[in-house]
This record gives structure tokens, sequence and C-alpha cells, in this order.
């Protein structure tokens, strides 16, 4: 089975590096957002612009009637997952051409593991409330796979960075800091990678659960460390976890510490573009598109 329609509910960040990474120039892709604003941005990326703000208009009905692949990546809220609170009997009785659904989640769900090596079917223990939520969505989407009778993919990704989104951008900003916590380490992957795993799993029609994630879980001190002697330039001063100035997010984000594997993605039979963060600098650097898109942090999930 081929990839016709893919409508992606929530085209943000990694949504349009998936419009942009269209293996085929036949494939129609189609993506929500809650703002017109943002339409011409994602036609840029390929993408024909959807308003979604909670429920379904008439013209999302008719491209989801037509659509092939669903590819989700949208946070859910205290309501739930606001995807399948608007359309889940829509995708069950009203989408008979649909073939895969794609859901794009965190490595947060995994809560804190003391910095030991994870895997697809290690114990998810989610720390914060937008982790709970995260696990519940997912075990909703893989429910309606049941249900429906389709492969549903639950991909799980770590620390979103890439072009606009990077050290290199928060040391041009002046928002870089290298904060020093003993043995900490995170994941990281770059938007390319998710594009590239989402399109070689929806080529597939293949579901499951699989961790989105380079190869080299490091401290977050180093990155900022290698941006800052790529550019020539003075990294900022180190400064203790204890006495930094965070918010609550960022503060709660140093309280999971683990490594996450990404082998069953490679099983698969994903070749990643980036598997490590200096590869993806370096190319970032040389081509001069490190500033470019959107400059979000980098250590934003899902």
């Amino acid at each position: 089975m081929s990839v016709d329609k893919m409508v992606i509910f929530g085209a943000g960040y990694s949504g349009k590096a998936v419009g942009r990474a269209k293996p085929d120039a036949g494939i129609r892709i189609a993506g929500t957002t809650r703002s017109p604003e943002k339409f011409e941005a994602l036609r840029q990326a390929g993408i024909e612009p959807l308003v979604f703000d909670g429920s379904l208009t008439d013209e999302l009905v008719e491209e989801l009637a037509e659509t092939t692949h669903l590819l989700i990546s949208i946070a859910p809220d205290e309501a739930g997952d606001p995807v399948l609170n608007a359309a889940r009997e829509k995708i069950l009785r009203g989408m008979p051409k649909l073939q895969w659904i794609g859901y794009l989640s965190t490595v947060g769900v995994y809560g804190d593991h003391g910095g030991a090596w994870v895997d697809e079917t290690a114990e998810c223990r989610p720390v914060s409330r937008r982790s709970v939520m995260r696990l519940k969505a997912e075990q909703e989407w893989l429910a309606l796979g049941v249900d429906s009778g389709l492969p549903v993919a639950v991909m799980r990704l770590s620390g979103i960075y890439g072009p606009g989104r990077n050290a290199l951008v928060n040391l041009t900003n002046g928002t870089a800091k290298r904060l020093i916590k003993p043995d900490q380490v995170f994941n990281r992957i770059h938007g390319e990678d998710i594009a590239g795993a989402v399109w070689a799993l929806a080529r597939q029609d293949r579901g499951g659960i699989f961790n989105v994630t380079d190869d080299e879980p490091a401290p977050p001190q180093d990155v900022v460390t290698y941006a800052a002697k790529l550019m020539g330039a003075t990294p900022p001063p180190e400064i203790p976890f204890e006495t930094a100035q965070l918010s609550p997010m960022a503060r709660s984000f140093y309280g999971e510490n683990k490594r996450v594997s990404n082998a069953a993605l490679k099983a698969a039979g994903y070749l990643f573009r980036y598997a490590d963060y200096r590869t993806a600098f370096d190319a970032m650097w040389a081509a001069g598109n490190w500033n470019e898109g959107e400059a979000r942090s980098p250590m934003k999930r899902g």
C-alpha cells in the first residue's frame, strides 16, 4: 500500500519538517493550525493548510475522507486528546481509505530512570502532569488502533532541535546557559530525523512504539560548549543547577535522567541522518541554515 494523502493534525515545527521531507511528489499533504496567519508557512513546507481548533470543519471532514495516512502532533490537555475528542468516530467510520496512524509523543513518558538505558519495553512512570497526559493519549490511540484494525505507530520524541531551534541560536540571542548537574544527560533528535522516521514507518504501514532519538545521550552543557566552539565564541559560564534560575518546566526536565535507546527504530530499517548533535551542528553551521525557521527552546518535546 502506498501513501497517497497524509493529514497532519498540528503542523508545527515537526509537522513542517515532515512536509518538507515528502519522499514522492505525488503525495498530497494537508496540515492543521489554529491560526490562519500560519497558512503561508505551511504552504512553504509543501502542506495544504487547514484550520482545526478542536472541532471538525466541513473542509477538514472532506480532506479526511480521502486520507490514507494520519499523523497527530497535538499535545493533550486536561480535556484529553483534542483530535480523539473531535474525530474518533470519523476515524472509525468516515475514513475508508485510512491505512496508518502516527502519533508523536515524548520520551517524557518514561519519567526518571536514574540515568539508566531505557527502551520501548521499559516501565513508564511519568513525573510531570503533561507526561501523564501524554501516556494516557498514547494508550487511547493504541486502543483506537485495536478497535479500527489499523496500525498505530507511537513515536516517542526526545529533545527536538534543528534550524531555528538549537544552541547556536541561543548563543546568538543570549539565552544559552551551561547548567551543571552531575551525571545528567539528555537525548536529542533533529527535525529531519523526526520526518525521516515518520516517512519510514508510514511507508511500511508499520505500527508499534518507537523511540525517535539520537545515538548519544549527552550532558546539556556539552552541547552549548560545542556550539560555542563552532562559532568561535566564548561559552557562557557554568552555573550549578542548584542555584540556577529556571522556570518550573525547565527544572522539571532536569528531574528526569535516562539514556534512551533507538534500537527498535533502527531495526525497522531507519538510518539516521544525524546520529549525534556534533554531526548535526557541523552540517547546520556549514550550510548556514542554523538560524532559519522557528526559534524555540531546543529541549521542547513533542
